[in-house]
């Protein structure tokens, strides 16, 4: 074909070809690529070609050999460049368009297989290999290699006269307005390295309100399996997956509900607003009457109301004694790198009431806590902090490893000297704040252990827990409604446990702070709100 008429065809075609691309593709990047690896290989063809029938056709059968190839490439899948089976592109337009259309369906049915049943009927179809041979080959008892032939025989079958429809998410895949835990993480192991990938966030997604199998996953995300299993063996090796009967998965990754009530959520706030200042009056005065003799304590700039406000935030998050005994080990998260929590995605939620006007600012309740640190290298040292609007820190867990407390013990030990050798752990103690201009250790630490410390603090008592259990119990068996029932029974506890957490913790210390109770903090002092650290010895 001429080099002029090549071009028109290129140009006519491209916005096709691009739509092809980012149909079988996830990401628009990777759409980007695959159209220019099409429009190379259909102009180099053209341009070998005589006079084409069937030009949409022919363009239509590059496309999809060039995407076939690049799956092989980018995903390796042992034993299965289906694409090989196929004739090559340039002789395959001898063929009527029926026949075509009949062999891509067929090929696209063996894509949805799972990997061992693609590998075996590969094998059988297109390399003629025996029962026997695929046997020995594979490892397979020779019984399991038919029954696995029979079932693939019977897939095809089904799919093949079936129409492919491409699930919701496939067309509009979820994303997160952010990740997080609750438990003990590990470099490496957090829930935002497994689930930062948009389509490997959308794979666990997909299991989450019913369970599918592997096949129905790829369906949902509107994506070959041979281009998606490795993710979801990936993803269930780490324990964000987990397989149930009839070989489905199911997840117990806990998503937000996507939708929320502004009105009903504000009425939650006022129901905490009101324990908060109940808290406040008969709760927060027996916590600071047990502070009073703890003595071994150093407090930068000497005001104990900083420790007393700490006792009473990790009293109100961790002492309510409001539980619902229930065993909720199943639903930790465990990867293979380490570490065990629950993992926590938030999803973009739609506003059922946004014409109402909300008189709360829950902007003030953000928390990132309880968070506690405990050292290996010295066994005296620890630390328990929680960050919120309170306090001037910043990068939440992220940003506060052990490694600063250590840092904090050796300065005091007098082993970390204001040297070049050691300027990089100095330079880190002056970033945080934890080490002043005049070099003074500028937080918060009790010459205790963090179990013998916060045994001190009281629970409830059961006066103030029956005036308001009742209510909190039926809010978590309400909230858990807005969830899947796998993970019911853990919302119902954590929504019971966490209904007095943090946000009431804040909404009391607000209160303290607003009446008089405690005095303003000035910004030294917030370097060290709620942040408690815990060692055998003291500053000078």
């Amino acid at each position: 074909m001429q080099k002029q008429k090549a071009d028109a065809v290129i140009t006519e075609y491209l916005h096709k070809i691009y739509g092809f691309s980012v149909k079988k593709c996830y990401y628009y990047e990777e759409a980007e690529e695959m159209c220019s690896m099409i429009v190379e290989a259909v102009y180099s063809s053209l341009l070998k070609a005589n006079e084409i029938a069937n030009i949409e056709g022919y363009i239509w059968r590059i496309s999809e050999n060039t995407y076939a190839k690049y799956v092989s490439s980018k995903k390796k899948h042992e034993g299965l460049p289906l694409e090989n089976a196929e004739m090559p592109f340039w002789e395959e337009y001898s063929f009527d368009d029926e026949s075509v259309e009949e062999m891509q369906r067929m090929r696209r049915e063996i894509a949805f297989l799972t990997e061992k049943r693609r590998r075996i009927v590969y094998m059988f179809y297109y390399e003629n290999k025996s029962v026997s041979g695929i046997s020995k080959e594979t490892g397979l008892p020779e019984g399991t290699v038919k029954w696995h032939l029979n079932k693939a025989r019977n897939a095809l079958k089904e799919g093949y006269r079936m129409e492919r429809k491409i699930g919701k998410l496939g067309i509009s895949p979820v994303t997160s307005e952010g990740i997080g835990h609750c438990g003990r993480v590990v470099f490496g192991g957090t829930p935002e390295d497994f689930m930062r990938d948009r389509l490997e966030l959308n794979i666990v997604y997909s299991v989450y309100w019913s369970p599918k199998t592997k096949s129905e996953i790829a369906e949902e995300l509107g994506l070959t399996l041979v281009f998606i299993e490795d993710k979801i063996d990936w993803l269930e090796k780490n324990g964000y997956l987990v397989k149930t009967s009839g070989g489905r998965y199911t997840t117990y990754v806990v998503f937000s509900p996507e939708s929320f009530s502004s009105e009903t959520y504000e009425n939650g706030l006022k129901v905490k607003l009101k324990i908060a200042e109940e808290l406040a009056e008969k709760y927060a005065p027996k916590v600071r009457e047990v502070i009073q003799d703890f003595k071994d304590v150093y407090v930068p700039g000497g005001n104990r109301e900083l420790l007393e406000a700490a006792a009473i935030f990790y009293g109100i998050s961790n002492k309510s004694g409001i539980t619902v005994k229930k065993d909720l080990s199943e639903y930790l998260i465990k990867p293979v790198i380490g570490g065990e929590y629950f993992a926590l995605v938030e999803l973009k939620q739609e506003n059922l009431t946004p014409d109402y006007k909300s008189a709360i600012d829950d902007s003030r309740y953000q928390a990132c806590g309880d968070m506690t640190r405990w050292s290996y290298k010295y066994p005296s040292v620890g630390s328990w902090s929680t960050d919120t609007h309170l306090d001037s820190r910043k990068g939440g867990y992220v940003n506060n490893p052990t490694a600063d407390y250590e840092y904090v013990y050796e300065y005091i030990c007098g082993e970390l000297p204001n040297t070049i050798a050691n300027s990089e752990k100095i330079n880190r103690l002056r970033e945080r704040e934890f080490l002043t201009p005049e070099n003074k250790i500028n937080i918060m630490i009790a010459k205790t252990s963090s179990s013998d410390f916060f045994d001190r603090i009281p629970f409830f008592d059961e006066e103030i827990k029956n005036r308001f259990a009742d209510k909190i119990l039926e809010y978590a068996a309400n909230e858990a409604k807005k969830y899947p029932t796998q993970i019911q029974d853990l919302i119902v506890c954590r929504s019971a446990e966490l209904f007095i957490g943090n946000t009431v913790a804040i909404m009391t210390m607000d209160i303290l702070y607003g009446n008089g109770t405690f005095r303003p903090l000035n910004e030294k002092e917030r370097v060290t709100a709620n942040l408690l650290m815990f060692s055998d010895r003291l500053p000078e």
